[in-house]
């Protein structure tokens, strides 16, 4: 069971690091254009998506990267 709680926080860390990675390469890149954002685009767009539809934006920014790692961040602090 500990192996499973160490995935789970393995990959709320892995995904967490692959939405701050496409956050920061939006700013230079808007679209997926090379194989490395197109890549962290297809990683991280399952979690993104649904929480588009919930977090509105504020102006010009896209606060559902923010919100998608504090959500990460929650779920592995309550894993034991």
């Amino acid at each position: 069971m500990t192996f499973l709680f160490n995935f789970l926080k393995l990959l709320c860390e892995a995904l967490t690091l692959a939405i701050f990675l496409r956050a920061i390469l939006s700013w230079f890149s808007p679209s997926p254009t090379n194989m490395l954002t197109n890549i962290l685009y297809q990683v991280t767009e399952p979690l993104l998506a649904p929480l588009r539809r919930i977090v509105p934006r504020v102006g010009m920014l896209d606060l559902t990267p923010l919100v998608a790692i504090i959500l990460l961040q929650l779920i592995a602090s309550f894993l034991p």
